[in-house]
């Protein structure tokens, strides 16, 4: 029976710009809190700016204790700006009043949802490797904001951590079960917000044991990637026996700040958000790991409160770090997508737990699946859901075993074979229906993924769409044997997230888990914080835009046997820059990049105003005015050429560093995107002592003459030792339609 670990990896994904979208959430507009957003600090006085706040609010509201009654939130370490209770009149006329750039109303965001390390060769055993010359992150701070942390967990003991970094200003902020106490050398602080949260839902009632009003997780989730991004040591970890190995973070050195801005009964609100980002700008942090964020259609990022979050901390010179959202495969569905962050999409490793499915005639079949219950090792008759409809459904929701669609005397005792269709695509939806139903195991046969369902109710085997297919020639005497299952991400967990979960086959508690298997981008985007923690590590005078490429320019877009990537999901085919980005990333290369694509504040302003933000608004948030000659939005010196309407020619402008040895002659090697001529000029770059940067030119012709779709290629800088990739996406469009 295989073993060893099945983790989510983690890919880099691609900015977007036209596709302006941010993390993931089930957003949820306020009635009652805004955010009103003033840009730039005018000064280094947080308590003269919290005056202006006051003054401002006061000529709204009439009077100072109207003021203070009204507020939520000072932001004044990383920006200027303040949360407060306004009905929806005084919000549009306080956005009119001088200094004020945006009012935001209140968004309610969602959270997405070890051997991991080993796939990605970031060990110990190298001595050349990321980990051992970047100290393994150590002196690095790595901010969580998400549901909190379970301080107990084995993954945040501070034995053989150095000393908490001079810098470092945050706190340790008591509240439920939680003290000063839980702060250590591995946690060296923990902050709380719900004032945005209870201005939507009112004030949180904690005595029903579902949530802390603390740092403290009653989620899982916050631990979950914290424990994934700068996690201790854990020999012998395991998922109730799946997954069993020994569980660490990618920067087990690296100190954690946690900030919880998301809880148990409703989401996270963007005011708390924002407010966690401000404080950690002055708190000290490196890098901050952003595993949440808002669905499309998404908001401009001046009304995105993540995107200028964001984009204040990365002008501090710390990097962010976001998950890519969870709603692929389809085109369109990334978030966060400001080219200040770095966005994380979601990719599988060498972890697998294949289940054995033996027919009547011993023919076997190989599925997946996520269950450690009992009574596994019997045989029992196969049925297929289309064949046992329920009186009130029909043979097409039994055959995805929908809610209601089976007839319970048919099912019972018996495993139901069912397919995914077009209108019940989820595993857990058949599983709950077999199970209500008395059936004892469930074949789901969908479109491929190494994604899994865990099931603690009854054993359920997933297979693709062929398997399923060939079960169904034998159905008179199947009989299928379920054993060893898995999938996912293994990591720390919160007790309290799963106190209440019992074995629906022999309805005993099931002891608390302290660690868990998750699958997302959630899991993916902590991966890369680690990453990121450790390059900071090793090169403390890299800019976040520098580091960022560092990581895309070397990624990979082949998998572990040295094929193409694929992309999972409907349909099944060869993944392109649309679904990983600049590839699945590389940390050993990133270390040694060779040419960085770098890029400052005033990139990013460049940026703002060649999208056509207000002049005044972009002089309020950099104290600066659009540039007269507006550079394009094509040019922005990322890591990544995108035309999304390429007519006939065009040419895109980029700048590359020297980051490598000081003599060296780079030379470039073009895949053009098919049905476009590509030419790079010059073809070769030649650094030196003196020259450090050169800018070079990419020259796109498009041979198509009707609309196409989008084409893939990439550019290639080879020096011999280095390969420095990023990609060419082009979407042509006909003469006559511009």
């Amino acid at each position: 029976m295989a073993s060893p670990c099945l983790s989510f990896l983690l890919l880099l994904l691609l900015l977007l710009l036209l596709l302006q979208q941010s993390c993931s959430v089930f957003s949820r507009r306020s009635t009652n809190a805004y955010i009103v957003y003033m840009g730039e600090r005018p000064h280094d006085e947080p308590e003269l700016i919290k005056e202006t706040h006051h003054e401002i609010l006061t000529n709204l509201l009439g009077s100072k204790e109207a003021a203070k009654e009204s507020i939520l939130y000072h932001y004044k370490h990383g920006f200027s700006g303040f949360a407060a209770v306004l009905t929806a009149s005084q919000a549009k006329v306080i956005a009119g009043f001088h200094g004020v750039v945006r009012v935001v109303p209140n968004t309610i965001l969602s959270i997405q949802t070890t051997r991991s390390w080993d796939f990605l060769h970031v060990n110990s055993h190298s001595g050349n490797g990321i980990l051992s010359k970047s100290g393994s992150g150590c002196g690095s701070i790595i901010g969580i904001i998400d549901t909190g942390i379970w301080p107990e967990s084995e993954s945040f003991r501070d034995k053989g951590m150095g000393k908490i970094p001079s810098r470092w200003r945050g706190k340790c902020k008591e509240g439920d079960q939680f003290n000063r106490s839980n702060c250590n050398r591995k946690i060296i602080g923990a902050r709380w917000y719900i004032k945005g949260y209870e201005a939507d839902f009112g004030k949180l009632d904690p005595s029903g044991g579902v949530e802390f009003l603390s740092p403290r997780d009653a989620v899982g989730h916050g631990t979950h990637t914290a424990s994934i991004a700068a996690g201790a040591l854990v020999e012998n970890a395991s998922f109730r026996g799946l997954a069993r190995g020994s569980a660490r973070g990618g920067a087990p050195s690296a100190h954690l700040a946690v900030y919880k801005v998301c809880w148990a009964t409703g989401g996270c609100s963007s005011v708390d958000v924002l407010a966690a980002l401000d404080d950690a700008v002055v708190d000290g942090v490196d890098v901050l790991s952003v595993s949440l964020g808002s669905s499309p259609p998404l908001n401009a990022y001046f009304d995105d409160a993540l995107a200028i979050g964001s984009f204040h901390a990365v002008a501090k010179g710390i990097s962010v770090v976001c998950s890519a959202g969870n709603s692929g495969p389809s085109p369109q569905t990334v978030i966060n997508t400001a080219p200040w962050v770095i966005s994380v999409a979601a990719s599988t490793i060498d972890r697998a737990f294949p289940t054995v499915i033996t027919l009547g005639n011993n023919r076997t079949f190989v599925g997946q699946a996520l269950y450690t219950g009992k009574n596994v090792n019997k045989f029992y008759s196969f049925v297929y859901g289309e064949d046992i409809f329920s009186s009130d459904s029909d043979e097409d929701s039994a055959r995805s075993c929908d809610t209601g669609s089976l007839n319970a005397t048919l099912a019972k005792g018996n495993v139901v074979l069912c397919f995914q269709t077009r209108y019940q695509r989820f595993t857990t939806t058949a599983i709950t229906t077999v199970q209500r139903v008395g059936g004892v195991g469930l074949v789901f046969a969908k479109s491929p993924s190494k994604d899994v369902t865990p099931s603690t109710r009854i054993p359920c085997i997933e297979v693709d769409l062929i398997t399923g297919t060939s079960l169904l020639t034998y159905m008179a005497s199947t009989r299928p044997d379920i054993a060893a299952p898995g999938v996912g991400i293994l990591a720390a967990w919160s007790p309290a997230a799963s106190s209440l979960t019992t074995d629906q086959m022999t309805q005993k508690e099931l002891p608390l888990d302290n660690f868990k298997i998750e699958s997302g981008t959630s899991m993916a985007c902590p991966h890369v914080s680690g990453i990121v923690a450790l390059l900071n590590s090793m090169h403390p005078t890299w800019t976040p835009a520098a580091i960022k490429s560092a990581l895309i320019t070397t990624a990979t877009v082949k998998d572990e046997y040295g094929l193409d990537a694929v992309a999972e999901g409907a349909p099944y085919k060869q993944a392109d820059p649309f679904d990983y980005g600049g590839g699945e990333v590389d940390p050993n290369k990133a270390m040694n990049p060779g040419l960085i694509y770098d890029m400052g504040m005033k990139d990013y302003l460049h940026f703002l105003c060649s999208m056509g933000y207000n002049s005044s608004a972009i002089l309020l948030i950099s104290n600066s005015p659009c540039p007269k000659s507006r550079n394009r939005v094509l040019n922005l010196n990322l890591p990544s050429i995108i035309i999304p309407n390429l007519k006939k020619s065009l040419a895109v402008s980029r700048t590359v560093t020297n980051v490598g040895p000081e003599e060296s002659v780079y030379t470039a090697n073009v895949q053009a995107p098919p049905g476009t001529n590509v030419r790079v000029e010059p073809w070769i770059l030649s650094f030196n002592s003196t020259i450090k940067k050169m800018k070079f030119k990419v020259f796109f012709c498009s041979q198509k003459r009707v609309l196409g779709r989008y084409s893939f290629g990439h550019l290639l800088w080879e020096n011999g030792f280095h390969a420095v990739r990023i990609p060419l996406i082009v979407g042509t469009i006909t003469a006559d339609l511009l």
